[in-house]
């Protein structure tokens, strides 16, 4: 039976609840385009007409002072959004006034004390609230001279503070349901813009990447083409095929990177990423440049991970043909466990020990420890042994 009561106090709860949500919808529909001045004063009109109606109708006829108190009770409400414990404290003087000179010309529906009692509830503070309800509960009791009267005042009085209550948690949910909205907008446009930088940033690694190597051979190409163009011929045929042959190659790459930029119906057209089948070509023009390079490579892993080992090596060698002056380099790409390791070492003339922490060299450098990284890698680049020759090396997981 127990269980049954408490059940049963929780669906009133839920109607008083429907019903305050429903009654707010329809208030806010039907009046949300009136001025609450406007508004306010109609109130307090009608509710001074109450008052005066009922003293007029009341038996023996009242002096005029007492219709002024039967209008301060409503004048009031036209500042209750303004000062709603206020305007319950002016309507409450002048109530009691009335009920004490004149019980009988009190309305039996008090519209400015209901409206006032369901503001404060509203609008209030906490402790404005709780004496409001104290003072109510009291006043009704004591002030009412029969049973019937004091259950149909406290019935009008808490029925509006209750009201007033639930239209006040409506209020604080769809407070703190804007502040989430809010808060959520932030973060999408956060993530929005860091978003937009990754993409920015991944851009402008491989537009480095495809230029820097492609742009370093046909520069090399262009230098030594002149010397051979009498000598050997053949030789300067094939060196200004291989200039050719980089810059279709960058050209096709590039026009892959720039086909993010476009709108997505360009998409399917376009070459997919750089996969490790595609190295020895690199291999090979590198090879046109008069560099030795000797290539061991395991084709495995996802695609991203792939494009990350073919950048890395492409990176690398356009380090070496730059500027380490070396005649011969190693390119070894092999699968150990659940990792692609990735190393290209040189025998030029290498550089200086890096410092802990720190990487030496430019922009590419930077960018195959970038690269590494973006899939969940490391890279590590610096001298060869004895301090001869460049080594770069990463290492890739094949899955997370």
């Amino acid at each position: 039976m127990r269980d049954d009561r408490l059940h049963g106090g929780e669906v009133g709860v839920e109607r008083w609840r429907a019903c305050a949500e429903r009654a707010g919808a329809w208030w806010r529909a039907r009046w949300a385009g009136v001025d609450p001045y406007v508004l306010d004063v109609g109130l307090a009109v009608a509710s001074a007409a109450i008052a005066v109606w009922t003293v007029w109708h009341d038996e023996p006829a009242w002096e005029w002072w007492v219709y002024a108190l039967a209008v301060a009770t409503a004048l009031p409400v036209v500042w209750r959004r303004r000062a709603p414990f206020t305007v319950f404290l002016l309507n409450a003087v002048a109530s009691i006034g009335v009920t004490v000179a004149a019980h009988s010309a009190m309305p039996q529906v008090p519209l400015a004390a209901v409206v006032t009692v369901y503001t404060v509830a509203d609008r209030g503070r906490d402790w404005q609230r709780w004496l409001m309800l104290t003072g109510l509960v009291w006043g009704n009791v004591a002030g009412t001279r029969s049973l019937n009267g004091a259950l149909f005042s406290l019935l009008t009085s808490v029925g509006a503070f209750v009201f007033g209550s639930l239209v006040r948690e409506l209020r604080r949910k769809a407070a703190d349901a804007a502040d989430r909205a809010g808060e959520l907008a932030r973060r999408a446009e956060v993530d929005a813009a860091r978003a937009v930088a990754e993409e920015r940033a991944r851009i402008a690694r491989e537009m480095h990447d495809i230029l820097a190597h492609a742009v370093s051979l046909m520069v090399i190409q262009a230098e030594a083409g002149p010397l051979v163009v009498r000598s050997d011929p053949d030789r300067a045929v094939r060196t200004f095929d291989t200039i050719a042959d980089s810059g279709r190659d960058a050209m096709v790459q590039l026009r892959r990177v720039l086909g993010v930029l476009k709108e997505q119906g360009a998409g399917p057209e376009l070459a997919p990423q750089p996969t490790l089948t595609e190295l020895p070509a690199v291999v090979e023009r590198v090879r046109e440049s008069g560099l030795r390079v000797e290539l061991e490579c395991a084709e495995a892993g996802p695609p991203e991970v792939q494009a990350a080992a073919y950048r890395i090596v492409q990176e690398a060698l356009t380090n070496t043909v730059k500027h380490a002056g070396a005649t011969s380099a190693e390119v070894s790409v092999t699968r150990t466990g659940r990792e692609l390791l990735v190393r290209v070492a040189d025998d030029g003339r290498g550089v200086g020990a890096p410092r802990a922490g720190e990487w030496s060299g430019g922009r590419g450098l930077v960018g195959i420890r970038e690269r590494a990284a973006a899939v969940g890698g490391r890279a590590e680049a610096g001298p060869g042994p004895e301090g001869r020759g460049f080594v770069v090396s990463a290492r890739l997981p094949l899955a997370s």
